[in-house]
């Protein structure tokens, strides 16, 4: 599923980027309103998260002339928090309007609700994250520059648990019951698997790799420095 955001600060765009990503959607992103509008017509996306003050052409404007060729569910975000503001947006045809600040992680769930309602299946098929792609309908995971490369069905496993949390120490034994189930699986199996992904998701010609041991623990999906 692709997201377009159009988010003039930079910050924030980046902020939503990395957790819609993370969340498993395509992302698009751009700073103002007539290249919103461009990319809206050139990239056909799902979804469109849209900033009021833009630059250009304002979100209103935007969301008018969307809304007017067709029914791409739209979210708004603005530090516009007025009852006249709000619904001026929802009757140009608004799906959900955001008030600023916000969690990011309120957002994913705000998009899972709009594509509920306008009854568009919410299926990330791809994770991207440090420069890594895993597209968890076929088991293939591609780095940025290299050959997409097959997974066996516990190695995707493995991945999707770790990338889902990137950034989180997982312990082993959760990450035992999301690839092997509440039986049939021990540590030194786990460390045999996360070995194994490593050689296909790891670059050789680099010492670091994207899942670091925590000691006693478990393990992490990590973004290197």
């Amino acid at each position: 599923m692709k997201i377009l955001v159009v988010e003039d600060d930079l910050s924030l765009s980046d902020v939503l980027k990395f957790t819609l990503r993370r969340a498993g959607y395509e992302v698009v992103t751009t700073f103002d309103g007539l290249a919103g509008l461009e990319l809206w017509e050139m990239e056909k996306p799902d979804l469109v998260v849209l900033d009021l003050n833009l630059p250009r052409l304002d979100g209103l404007s935007v969301c008018r002339q969307i809304r007017s060729q067709a029914q791409t569910p739209i979210i708004i975000l603005s530090v516009r928090s007025g009852d006249e503001e709000i619904v001026t947006g929802l009757e140009l045809g608004a799906d959900d309007y955001i008030v600023k600040p916000f969690s990011p992680t309120q957002l994913v769930a705000r998009i899972k609700a709009v594509m509920r309602r306008v009854g568009v299946a919410d299926v990330a098929t791809h994770l991207q994250l440090a420069g890594l792609t895993f597209d968890r309908s076929r088991n293939e995971v591609q780095s940025d520059g290299h050959e997409a490369v097959r997974l066996a069905p516990l190695e995707a496993k493995l991945l999707e648990a770790l990338m889902l949390h990137a950034g989180q120490v997982l312990d082993s034994d959760s990450l035992i019951t999301a690839v092997w189930g509440s039986y049939g699986g021990d540590k030194a199996m786990l460390k045999q698997l996360v070995y194994r992904l490593r050689s296909k998701i790891d670059d050789p010609e680099t010492a670091v790799s994207l899942i670091e041991t925590i000691p006693g623990i478990g393990y992490s999906f990590v973004e290197p420095a």
